[in-house]
């Protein structure tokens, strides 16, 4: 099979040094906001020393519950918790009040904004060294190790979601698309190891993700079709009598792709944390030995396993998504016709 040459290592390498600084500064600390201006600490729930009436002694610590354990592992926290060898306090940071328009908002640094600055250092180092063996590479010289499984990745993204969903001219959006689709791979993964948080169950990361798709997509209308052409798509072709009711929904359409980018992204990828964990917490609920041999241990396992499967096929989903938005905005009529008669030729 004649060996990809579309999308060149230093191609890539540039689009993740543009877009993934602009994830992180734009929405991933946005999560820190919620998190320090309720006052949470992050650490464990507050335990108030309570006097007791005989012995004048604190009452002990109320216990932890299974609810708890899972949100502090669920959600966006100001420490990165390594129990049972204790916590580490992340910087609490916020613009200055005197300064306009940005004034007083927080960019905290969380739990989930470090996985994104971990899951960009590991890109960037995982591309220069597949660039770095390309360049070693005759031209006749297969790829071997890491640069073969990277290949496979980027061909299946180039022709089964780009080529296949956007048509003509999908060389032009491929950067994109493989930026997104393992920028999510990574975080999905990273989120499965041990002390690790997924970023991608935040919904400031998926929202951001979702919203460049949407520009990516409306900019490839208006290059596709003009402006005349963009306001002719919003009426779907049909009298003008009926604008006043075509309108009005496209434009709704034009906002719920994004909205159902960002949350199917971050519903899957919560979903299966909070699924394991609560079945490895069936144990500790019942106190039996038995059910946690039989069915804590087993079926978290399964799903922990399932997870690895699923961090792939969110990653390929939202990435064929975005393919698919696009194409449908780039579309021109005929164009499916026209195709099917240069083959049939």
């Amino acid at each position: 099979m004649k060996r990809l040459r579309v999308t060149k290592p230093k191609a890539i390498i540039k689009v993740f040094a543009v877009l993934l600084p602009l994830l992180l500064c734009g929405f991933g600390v946005a999560s820190a906001s919620s998190e320090h201006s309720s006052g949470v600490s992050g650490n464990v729930a507050a335990t108030p020393a309570v006097e007791v009436a005989h012995g004048g002694a604190e009452a002990a610590p109320e216990e932890e519950k299974a609810g708890d354990v899972i949100m502090h592992h669920i959600l966006d926290k100001g420490v990165l918790s390594f129990e049972p060898f204790g916590e580490v306090s992340l910087p609490h940071l916020s613009i200055p009040a005197s300064v306009p328009v940005l004034g007083g908002l927080d960019i905290s640094v969380t739990k989930h904004v470090v996985m994104l600055w971990l899951v960009s250092a590991a890109l960037l180092i995982v591309f220069s060294i597949v660039g770095g063996k390309y360049k070693t590479m005759n031209a006749r010289q297969a790829p071997k190790g890491l640069a073969n499984a990277m290949e496979a990745l980027v061909e299946f993204i180039r022709l089964d979601v780009a080529k296949s969903n956007i048509g003509h001219g999908y060389e032009k959006h491929l950067p994109y698309l493989l930026t997104i689709f393992f920028f999510i791979l990574f975080c999905n993964l990273l989120g499965l190891i041990p002390y690790g948080a997924t970023a991608t169950g935040n919904v400031n990361v998926t929202l951001a993700l979702s919203i460049f798709t949407f520009f990516v997509t409306q900019v490839a209308a208006f290059r596709a079709h003009g402006v005349k052409g963009y306001l002719q798509h919003l009426t779907a072709g049909t009298h003008w009598s009926l604008w006043i009711i075509m309108v009005p929904i496209e434009i709704i359409g034009q906002f719920t792709k994004p909205f159902a980018l960002t949350v199917r992204l971050f519903a899957n990828m919560t979903a299966g944390h909070i699924i394991i964990l609560s079945l490895i917490f069936i144990s500790f609920i019942l106190k039996s030995y038995i059910v946690a041999v039989a069915v804590s241990v087993p079926f978290a396992i399964f799903i922990y396993l399932l997870e690895l499967f699923v961090a792939f096929l969110q990653a390929f989903v939202f990435t064929m998504l975005s393919a698919l938005f696009i194409g449908l905005a780039t579309a021109h009529e005929g164009h499916d016709e026209h195709e099917a008669a240069v083959a049939h030729h």
